[in-house]
């Protein structure tokens, strides 16, 4: 996307204010030879200096105003471009940020999708479904007793029904089910493997 002309005017101004200590003291420099060749000139003429003079000190000025002036655009083109090739990139990348985040939340929500269809076939009810997956998200039993306002004790044997309708020995059993299948792959294929009936 091309910037708009004032995006170009409020980018010169930020070049401006962001040029190096050294570039500035340049251009300043310029300016200031052009200022002092200028007022040598006003007090040469008060006091008749020759024509020849006064002009070569005029043109003297008139380069270091010019070489100042060229010199600051440079720099400040310069700065604009790389500023504006920045932006470019920035956005790129946040394009491509979004893109990742879009891709994993679809993932997501497909993993999320097959295991509830998998706690289906189990015949989970909806407290052992609820326990199940916590115990996949890493809490312990007593983490998951204390928002369901149940004992741990009655966890516990939730999570006992659901190890023994999944056919696996414990928490890490339960997590492998579904993470055994999973593979480093193209993430454009669509050779995903199913997970266990």
């Amino acid at each position: 996307m091309a910037p708009n002309s004032n995006e170009l005017s409020d980018s010169s101004d930020d070049s401006l204010r962001n040029l190096k200590w050294v570039d500035r003291l340049s251009v300043i420099s310029f300016f200031a030879i052009a200022a002092l060749i200028l007022i040598d000139l006003i007090l040469g003429s008060r006091k008749g200096a020759a024509l020849s003079h006064l002009v070569a000190e005029l043109v003297a000025a008139l380069v270091a105003v010019g070489t100042g002036g060229l010199l600051l655009k440079q720099m400040v083109r310069t700065f604009s471009r790389d500023n504006l090739a920045l932006s470019t990139r920035l956005q790129a990348v946040r394009e491509e940020s979004e893109q990742w985040r879009a891709e994993a939340r679809r993932l997501i929500q497909g993993l999320s999708s097959a295991i509830e269809a998998q706690f289906g076939a189990w015949e989970l009810s909806e407290a052992e479904k609820d326990v199940a997956l916590l115990l996949l998200k890493g809490l312990s039993l007593k983490e998951i007793a204390a928002p369901r306002s149940t004992s741990e004790g009655t966890v516990r044997q939730q999570a006992g029904a659901v190890y023994g309708k999944a056919g696996v020995e414990g928490r890490s059993g339960l997590a492998a089910f579904f993470l055994e299948d999973l593979s480093i792959g193209d993430p454009k294929s669509d050779g995903a493997k199913p997970l266990r009936a």
